[in-house]
């Protein structure tokens, strides 16, 4: 079983939140809970607007214009900024955690992610993951990323299984679900806020909780 990383495996919105809440503490003083309410929220915007685009100095440039900080973050500090905090925002959900061991007693298991592989090794390393997985597969490292299904063969290649006997899991109805079945393989689609699909991908699958992936495994 193969799995998406950011909003499948890990919880990137709560992250986000966490990285703002850094921020906001190194950057400025005494701002109001309702003031602090209106500038996460458009910490998210910019954040979501860059989602995937590996410079991230966009988004915290953008917020500083809007919100002038007490200390501005040098131009050329912002994307080392970004790769040394938001790694360690992330946590991994316990009952993820135990779901993903109770999957890896009955198949191998491993990990295809989009981004940097600086910031997607150290999410992993820093929630503990790559001890469960047989292998982790990061766009940047390989060369070519999701929905290029060669991402997935690849991954295929690498625990040594035929896609036939292979499901996918992931939160992105075009990159996760579309990309995997360009390479033959199952997509179940994790869509835990129920968003309308309105794409003509149509998954194998549609969960909203991780706690239904155990009973995929003998009906592939």
């Amino acid at each position: 079983m193969l799995f998406d990383l950011d909003d499948t495996l890990l919880n990137r919105g709560n992250a986000v939140d966490k990285m703002f809440f850094i921020i906001l503490e190194k950057c400025y003083s005494d701002v109001k809970d309702s003031k602090k309410s209106e500038m996460l929220q458009k910490f998210k915007e910019y954040d979501n607007r860059s989602y995937g685009n590996g410079d991230k100095a966009k988004v915290l440039e953008s917020f500083f214009d809007e919100f002038p900080p007490v200390y501005r973050l040098p131009r050329s500090d912002l994307q080392g900024f970004w790769n040394v905090n938001f790694p360690h925002c992330f946590s991994a959900d316990p009952n993820t955690i135990k779901i993903v061991n109770g999957i890896k007693r009955h198949v191998k298991v491993a990990i295809i992610t989009n981004g940097s592989t600086q910031r997607q090794k150290a999410k992993i390393i820093n929630t503990n993951l790559n001890s469960l997985f047989d292998n982790i597969i990061i766009s940047e490292e390989v060369g070519c990323s999701k929905p290029n299904k060669r991402i997935f063969e690849l991954a295929l290649t690498k625990i040594n299984v035929l896609p036939e006997d292979t499901l996918f899991v992931g939160d992105d109805i075009e990159k996760d679900i579309g990309g995997c079945q360009n390479a033959n393989i199952k997509g179940i689609w994790f869509n835990p806020h129920r968003v309308k699909n309105d794409t003509e991908i149509k998954p194998y699958a549609e969960i909203n909780t991780f706690d239904r992936l155990l009973s995929f495994l003998h009906n592939k």
